[in-house]
């Protein structure tokens, strides 16, 4: 007795296809944008180094000096089958893209799993934004990534340091980006800098799109007037 062959359905089989989840955005390289030395600890423009200590110290990972990616770096475990990758690069901030390029040579990276943490202007003060692409915006240390990456399809997060004009009408941009935060301000980046751990970490177990639902509308505000 013979068997008819079953049959194969290809609309449902296209539409299992064109409904597949899609793939998850998960950084393997966190970096933190800023300049190296003790004139620039601590300013509005070096919050992405800040964005990384405070990940290694989450995350128990020691940073060091490492000169073939030109940066401070460290690498650990955020979860048990998660590696990452920690950097700063030393290159000062208009030639960022060289340690990242190097980085990512050495392991194999796609641009895609690099996460670059910076500041924005055009954000206030107690904002965050992350994105999986998109432009420069002005950033010269971006400007150096997407060059040297050779694409700008990379996620990034942009910590708001607020515009000089917020600060005081004949403030300059200069003077503002490589000033420190006021002593307001601090207390609210402390808390800025808890949530771009959290955001982080999400992104690590479930991508940064996720990660961006939940966390691009979040404000830190200030309290003192409750």
């Amino acid at each position: 007795m013979g068997f008819s062959q079953p049959t194969v359905n290809m609309a449902e089989t296209q539409v299992v296809k064109d409904t597949a989840a899609p793939k998850l955005i998960i950084p393997q390289l966190i970096v933190g944008l800023g300049n190296p030395g003790t004139k620039y600890d601590r300013t509005r423009h070096n919050i992405g180094f800040e964005v990384v200590d405070a990940l290694a110290q989450a995350w128990q990972i020691g940073l060091a000096e490492n000169r073939k990616f030109q940066g401070i770096y460290g690498e650990g475990s955020v979860t048990a089958n998660t590696k990452i990758r920690l950097l700063k690069p030393q290159t000062y901030m208009n030639n960022s893209g060289q340690a990242i390029r190097a980085v990512i040579d050495w392991y194999k990276l796609p641009p895609e799993a690099v996460l670059v943490v910076y500041d924005d202007m055009d954000l206030p003060v107690g904002k965050l934004r992350l994105r999986v692409s998109g432009s420069a915006g002005g950033h010269n240390g971006m400007k150096s990534t997407i060059a040297h990456l050779g694409t700008q399809a990379f996620p990034r997060l942009r910590v708001g340091i607020g515009s000089a004009k917020d600060v005081h009408p004949d403030k300059d941009t200069v003077s503002h980006v490589l000033g420190q935060f006021s002593a307001s301000e601090t207390k609210r980046m402390a808390e800025v800098l808890e949530i771009a751990v959290s955001a982080i970490e999400l992104s690590l177990k479930q991508g940064v799109e996720k990660a961006m639902s939940l966390y691009n509308n979040r404000t830190v505000t200030d309290n003192k007037g409750e």
